[in-house]
């Protein structure tokens, strides 16, 4: 139901191989992607991450029978067991993605709800196809929105349209999720949506990963940080820069007029 995979080319992949449920996520699904994250970020041989679902759906959220907001109401239920299967399960895994060190890719195939959305949108490229729709549906249900939307999403869309999307139910398909902001690029059609996913994520596996990783950082703190904090975290990660063998080879590339030659380290 899960695949994870390493390959020579620097990239770790997390397919979600549930097709027949439109990739829902099982609780074994969802502690597979928090465990795949933990250990790309742990192998220096990984640097860079996609992920993608198989069939004609990236992820449909959470597959209600493991999600304890379904049993709401039932003898025994404790609502603590809702706030702490958030925290170790599908919070962890955007938390993981949003902070993970290496660049990341989603190639997003095919409908995402909530938190498949959600999924998607915590890596740093979101690629999709005309057919591809994003979704929420929490208020239809009578939930709070989670997974961490309530940080990604105004971000990525701005207020008015999140709390559309999170409120009202609006989605966004195709060429209109990436003028949204919730993706980077619509690609001409499903057939040609991992080879283009596949593409940017070996690109980005061949950069220098740990300038990347700085960088992102840098990027993704900037909306809780002050200008003052910026420039100076700026100056702390360029030092950092300097020590990678990395920072070397990318100099002498442009002066020798090639192309560099990074490692990674």
């Amino acid at each position: 139901m899960l695949v994870v995979e390493k390959s020579d080319d620097g990239v770790g992949r997390i397919v979600l191989d549930r097709p027949e449920a439109k990739n829902a996520l099982t609780i074994e699904m969802r502690d597979g992607i928090v465990e795949a994250v933990r250990d790309f970020r742990a192998d220096p041989a990984v640097r860079a991450v996609l992920v993608t679902g198989t069939g004609d759906a990236f992820c449909a959220g959470m597959d209600l029978s493991a999600s304890t907001v379904a049993r709401a109401g039932t003898p025994g239920f404790s609502t603590r067991s809702t706030s702490e299967a958030l925290r170790v399960g599908v919070q962890e895994f955007v938390r993981g993605l949003w902070e993970l060190d290496k660049p990341t890719v989603a190639a997003v195939n095919g409908v995402a709800v909530g938190p498949g959305a959600h999924l998607a949108l915590a890596c740093d490229f979101v690629l999709v196809h005309p057919g591809t729709r994003f979704t929420w549906s929490f208020a239809r249900w009578g939930l709070v929105v989670d997974a961490g939307g309530a940080y990604l999403l105004p971000r990525l869309v701005g207020l008015p349209r999140a709390k559309a999307m999170v409120m009202l139910g609006e989605g966004a398909a195709g060429e209109e999720a990436v003028a949204a902001g919730l993706a980077y690029r619509c690609v001409a059609d499903a057939a040609s949506l991992l080879g283009e996913a596949e593409s940017l994520a070996r690109r980005l596996a061949a950069g220098p990963t740990r300038s990347l990783g700085l960088s992102k950082r840098l990027l993704n703190a900037s909306f809780e940080t002050d200008l003052p904090r910026s420039l100076e975290l700026e100056g702390h990660f360029q030092a950092l820069a300097t020590t990678s063998p990395d920072l070397v080879e990318g100099m002498a590339a442009f002066r020798e007029k090639r192309d560099a030659r990074f490692t990674g380290e």
